[in-house]
This record gives structure tokens, sequence and C-alpha cells, in this order.
């Protein structure tokens, strides 16, 4: 029997008693995503802080937020509350500190800016005894849980092959905190597609990662990367990076192969395409029970469901609702290793050829 495509599971499941949300932070990320995806999944937003006033009191109007804090000790005195970090890497230690201790807390990836700081924020958070999780929130996309749903099911057969492919321009003044960051691409972009991977394939046991400027983009440390991961003699694992591409729609690509020995999942991800209102998301996939390309009905895509993923996974696990928390800080440190071995692997270079003699 064919399996139905439709009956993937392409959503988390929601807490059955949500906890208030506190957001730390206001910037566009949570206008285009982390708002939406509260107001779509029906969960109470207690209010929000930002050093910026007036662009919280935006926000509040814009979602008719009860509340908007005028300090970090309102924002963090709300009882019960669930606080989720809209804050850019940089921040994310001194928020985490103001924090009450035992709080449930989803940070904004990525966890630092470096590996040393992302060490730093889990010992602080077991320090504090912290219920803390990153928001990785492609992992809760709708056509990721669907892929995972088919790997679950043996659809795939042992996977054999994953690459990702971006070629698209990216409005970067739309994260203007990143012109002053030492790193860009890999760090706060492309770390979603190596979180992933290393859900779906673990840790690799080598990288080899290029990562560039763009003559017209000079004020931002990188835009473009290329990176090799390294899972033995079985396994493929490339992703060509190219933010750049300011030459319209017809050559332009977002997508995500992931290939098995019985079957192959392709998403394209509408949403980089016209960043940040997005085209449609497609998921194609074949397998042992589906013996030709079948397109998946999708609910929804990575803006807002994403969003209410992460925060329906943190929510139900500090519910009891759920076993375990997806992305954890200790497992996200794992992902910051991973960003950071690309980095070092940049910085050291590969083999001049007319080295060899």
């Amino acid at each position: 029997m064919n399996l139905d495509p439709a009956v993937l599971r392409q959503a988390w499941p929601r807490p059955s008693q949500p906890r208030p949300i506190v957001i730390i932070g206001a910037g566009d990320i949570v206008r285009d995503a982390h708002l939406p995806a509260y107001r779509q999944a029906g969960f109470a937003v207690a209010g929000i802080f930002d050093l910026d006033r007036g662009v919280a009191e935006a926000r509040a109007r814009e979602f008719g937020l009860p509340r908007v804090f005028a300090t970090m000790a309102e924002a963090t005195a709300v009882p019960g509350a669930v606080f989720d970090l809209a804050t850019p890497p940089k921040a994310h230690e001194t928020v985490l500190e103001q924090l009450p201790d035992n709080a449930a807390v989803i940070l904004q990836k990525p966890m630092g800016r470096t590996l040393d700081a992302a060490r730093r924020i889990v010992e602080l958070c077991e320090r504090k005894k912290l219920l803390a999780a990153v928001n990785f929130q492609f992992r809760f996309s709708t056509y990721m849980l669907a892929i995972q749903d088919l790997i679950r099911r043996g659809e795939l057969g042992d996977l054999v092959d994953v690459e990702v492919r971006l070629n698209l321009l990216t409005p970067w003044d739309t994260f203007p905190f990143l012109q002053e960051e030492p790193r860009v691409e890999i760090l706060i972009h492309t770390v979603h597609y190596l979180d992933v991977i290393r859900h779906f394939l673990g840790d690799p046991r080598r990288v080899h990662a290029r990562t560039v400027k763009h003559p017209k983009f000079t004020s931002l440390a990188s835009t473009r990367s290329s990176i090799i991961l390294d899972y033995g003699d079985l396994v493929r694992c490339c992703l060509s990076i190219n933010h750049c591409h300011p030459f319209g729609p017809r050559h332009s690509a977002a997508s995500i192969r992931i290939e098995g020995t019985d079957g192959c999942a392709v998403a394209t991800l509408g949403l980089l395409l016209d960043y940040p209102r997005g085209l449609p998301d497609r998921l194609e996939v074949i397998g042992r029970s589906l013996p030709a390309w079948v397109e998946v009905p999708l609910s929804g895509g990575w803006f807002p469901d994403g969003f209410i993923g992460t925060m329906s996974n943190l929510q139900r696990f500090v519910a009891g609702e759920d076993a375990a928390l997806v992305s954890p800080v200790t497992d996200a440190l794992q992902t910051m290793k991973l960003v950071e071995a690309c980095y070092v692997s940049d910085a050291r270079g590969g083999i001049n050829p007319e080295s060899l003699k």
C-alpha cells in the first residue's frame, strides 16, 4: 500500500495549558515570526521589552500586546512566564543572568558569537537551573517535520546524500546589527542547516569550509559559503550558499535535498526566495511506498510555523507533556562546535597545488 503523503507529521503538538510568554527584544524577527506565530497558535504574550522602548511600543500596537515593560526587572517579574529571548547573540549572556532561577527560556539562535560564549551560556543555564532551549525553528518547519517522519517510517532507507543550495539575494538591511558582527553568514544563517543536518546525520568527522565577502556588501563579514561535512566514505554532504545573487528570480534557488538508498525528499524554502514575505514552500518526495515523485500538501512553512513548534516543545517539556527538549542548550553547543569548526577550517585554508612537487 502506498503511503498517503498527507498523513506525514507537519506540526508539533500544542501545550494543553500554555504559559504566558514574555518577549525580550523587539526587532524585525519578532514582527515577522515570533508574534505572528504566537497569535496563530493562540499563545498569550504577557508583554514585551526592548532597550528601544519605541520599537517595543510599535510591536505592542501592531499585535495588541497588553504591556510594554519599562525595565528588565518588570519583564522578569511576570509569574509563571516563559521567556523568549529575541536578542542579538552578543546580548544573550547579559539577559540570561537577569532571569529568575529555574525559569523556562528559549534563546534566539545562534547561542552566542563564539564557541567560548556558547560554553559560558551552557554553564550559566546550569548554574541558574534554567530550562533552556535554542530557537532552531528550522527543525520544526512543516517540511522538516514531514521529512523526519519519512525517515522514521523507513521511507528513505539509509541516508547517503544531503545537499543545501542557496542562490538568492538576502535583504541584509533587515538585520542592521550584522554590520558590526565579525562573523555573519555561517553563524547567523547557515547555522540552521548545520543544525538540521546534525539532527539527521549526527556530528561529522571533519569539516571543510570557506566563507567569503561580496564586493557589493563589503560592510558585512561574509555573505557566501561553501561547506563539506565528512561523514565517511558512504555519505556525501555539502552546502553551497550564496546570498548575493541580484539578477532576479529566474535562477534563484533555495532547497535542501535529503536522499537515501530507497527514497529522496526535496524541500524548496520559499520563505528565502522573497524574504520576509516568502513564496510558497514545496516538498517533493519519493520512497519505498511512494514509487513516483509526489508533492506533499503542506499545512504551513518555516515562518511562523517553526516558531510555534519550538515554543510548544519548550512549554510541553516544562509541563511534563514532552519527555525532552528537541534543541536544549547542550545540543546547541554541539551545533556551535560545528560552526566553530567551519571558521577554523576557513582560517587554515586548503592546499596550494603549486606546493605539490
